[in-house]
Order: C-alpha cells, then sequence, then structure tokens
C-alpha cells in the first residue's frame, strides 16, 4: 500500500520532484546582482556544460520562462530567409505555428501522429526551396514518439552545412542520451519539469557559437526573446539580463549534483529500461504502443487503448491510490493513454503502477 499524501504523477510533466530539491527552494532570498548570485549561475551553467560534454562553441542559457519561449527564440533569432518545419504530433505543430505566429516565411512537413520524421523525407523537402533553418521535435510528447535527430543532423549538415537546425527536446533532454555534438544542434532546448525532475519555471537553452553569430544578423530579436542579448549578457557578468526564478535555481543547482553523480548515461539507461519493460508489459497483456515501431520514446510510453477500457475511470482508480497517469492527447483522448516514466523514476516504481493497472483491469 503506498503512503504517500499526494498523487504520485506518471503523466508527461510535471513529474514528481524529490523533498531535497523541493526544500532547496526555500533557502534565503539573494539579490540578482550580487557576486553569490554569479556564482550559482556560472555554476549551474558549468554542471550543464559538464552533463551535455559540450565545449567553448556551445553557449548554455537557463531562462526564467516555459520552454515555448525558445520557439519564439527561434522565430525572432534564427531565421531571416524560410524556415522548414518537420512536424508528427501536437508539440511539434506548436513550433510551426508559432514560427507562423511570428510573420516569417515557413514551410510545413507533416508526418502522421504516432509517425515518425525520417532524414530522406526532410533532405528531399529541404531540396524544394531555399531554406535557412529547420525544427524538429526529439520526443513528440502527445504521441510517444521518437524522432531520429542525431541522424537528421547527420544528413542535413552534410549537405546543407548553413542550415539552423533546431530540436525541441522539452520532453526527453536530461532523461535520454541527447548530446548536442552529436546531433550537430544549433539550438536544443528543454524545460524543468520534465526528465529534471523539477517544478515548472525554467528551461534551457544550448546553443551553438553559429546561431548566435547568424542571430547577431537578425533585427527585431525583442528583448526578453534576444538570444544575443541573453548570451552576452552571461558573457560579460554571468548572469541574466532579467530577474531570474531564483529559488527555482537553488533546486536545479541541487538536482544538477545529483544528475552528474548519476551520470547521464546511466540516467538514460534506466530512462531506456522503463521503457523496454513497459513496452513488453503492453505485449504481453495483448495491446499495442501506439509509436510507430523502433521509434518510440524512452521517457513517455504511449499506448493503444486496445482493450477498449476507460481510462478516466482508470486514473480515478489509481487516484485512490495515490497514482496519476495520462489519458490520450488532444484527438486520442479515450483512444490511448500515455505513461511518464522519466525523471527520478526507477524500473522498480514502473513496475509497480502496471501492477495497480493489472489489478484494476484484472489482467
Amino acid at each position: 500500500m503506498i503512503h504517500m499524501t499526494h498523487k504520485r504523477l506518471w503523466i508527461p510533466g510535471p513529474v514528481e520532484v524529490d523533498e531535497q530539491h523541493l526544500l532547496a527552494q526555500a533557502k534565503p532570498m539573494m539579490g540578482h546582482r550580487e557576486a553569490r548570485f554569479t556564482d550559482l549561475y556560472k555554476g549551474i551553467t558549468e554542471k550543464l556544460k559538464l552533463f551535455f560534454e559540450v565545449g567553448e562553441d556551445y553557449h548554455i542559457i537557463t531562462h526564467t520562462a516555459s520552454g515555448t519561449i525558445w520557439m519564439d527564440i527561434t522565430g525572432r533569432n534564427l531565421i531571416s530567409n524560410k524556415a522548414l518545419s518537420a512536424t508528427c504530433g501536437s508539440f511539434s505543430e506548436r513550433m510551426f505555428k508559432t514560427l507562423q505566429n511570428c510573420d516569417l516565411n515557413v514551410d510545413q512537413i507533416k508526418e502522421e501522429w504516432g509517425k515518425a520524421t525520417k532524414p530522406e523525407a526532410i533532405l528531399d523537402a529541404l531540396s524544394e526551396d531555399d531554406y535557412d533553418a529547420l525544427t524538429v521535435v526529439h520526443n513528440e510528447t502527445s504521441t510517444g514518439v521518437k524522432n531520429p535527430t542525431e541522424a537528421i543532423g547527420k544528413a542535413v549538415k552534410e549537405e546543407h552545412p548553413d542550415i539552423m537546425y533546431v530540436i525541441d527536446a522539452v520532453s526527453s533532454l536530461g532523461g535520454d542520451l541527447i548530446l548536442p555534438e552529436e546531433n550537430q544542434v544549433d539550438l536544443i532546448f528543454a524545460s524543468t519539469q520534465k526528465a529534471f525532475a523539477l517544478p515548472p519555471g525554467l528551461s534551457i537553452g544550448i546553443i551553438s557559437d553559429e546561431a548566435y553569430q547568424k542571430a547577431k544578423t537578425i533585427s527585431g530579436r525583442g528583448r526578453y526573446t534576444d538570444l544575443v542579448g541573453l548570451v552576452d549578457y552571461y558573457k560579460k557578468k554571468q548572469q541574466t539580463p532579467s530577474t531570474p526564478a531564483v529559488s527555482l535555481l537553488y533546486a536545479l543547482d541541487s538536482r544538477l549534483d545529483e544528475m552528474l553523480e548519476e551520470g547521464h548515461r546511466n540516467i538514460a539507461k534506466r530512462h531506456e529500461e522503463m521503457a523496454k519493460y513497459t513496452r513488453s508489459w503492453v505485449e504481453k497483456h495483448g495491446m499495442e504502443m501506439f509509436p510507430e515501431k523502433g521509434y518510440e520514446s524512452v521517457t513517455v510510453s504511449t499506448i493503444l487503448n486496445s482493450l477498449d477500457k476507460d481510462i478516466s475511470a482508470l486514473n480515478q482508480e489509481l487516484a485512490k491510490r495515490n497514482l496519476m497517469l495520462s489519458n490520450g492527447y488532444g484527438p486520442f483522448k479515450g483512444k490511448n493513454f500515455r505513461i511518464g516514466h522519466m525523471g527520478l523514476w526507477s524500473l522498480s516504481d514502473v513496475k509497480e503502477l502496471l501492477w495497480h493497472i493489472e489489478e484494476i483491469w484484472d489482467l
């Protein structure tokens, strides 16, 4: 029996946060122009560089905003001519629509929800016009699809070396093994309330120097979305140009120590184990995964409701046991369900959750 006093979150975010990181937010406030804030923010940046194995040719910005702000940053800083936006679900479509809302010239290469975006399709689309930016989602939270961003980056940069390659990794960065240099990415971003296992409110952008230089050539970058301003202020003072969420940064600093101790590859292995076990459980009970085979996420398992169960009723029963998973997203509500096994969860935790589902459904 669970003795927790709140519902343990198995949704694709926000996720469970360990008590020590919640308590880290209770440290006394400091001025964001103090030397001790400089030490905190610079320390976080150096820890992120170490974790993601990036050198001086990459810049890292931790922003007080949700990950969506990096879509606006992409639109206002990295596109001078025309962009190609690859979509295969709701959040990749959000990027496409954001670029349109920035009054940019943007085309869409659209895959059916549940299908992955392949390098060959992107290369074919890029050959059709003079694009200077490409956006791809690494982990499509709405469908549980993991796109092959490393293979895409390799293929694209071989044929279009000057293109700005942008990856939305909001629900996978920090959980799956994603190395910016191996992906040959110019901007990759994430939110802390997903695989980082922290509260909402911060986002992290990893930026190539090529992207930083490109942004310098573009006007109308705004203020809060000014990539050049963000990077230059850090280079000059190791601080943020606007007032940051200091309490959340305390929590991030605490969590990064834990992540570095476990190691990027060990974290990725733990997430892979949870995903593989969940997929085997699905097969064992005669169900099917929703994503295209071979392109399943390791942080979000999206499962077809092959047994025609009432997912809302399942969540009501799970709530009595202080547990919660996600119904299908948007048009797939009731047609599939999603288990967000990211952040602090382990294989034994996944087994416990699935046992509860088996008992409720009498599997």
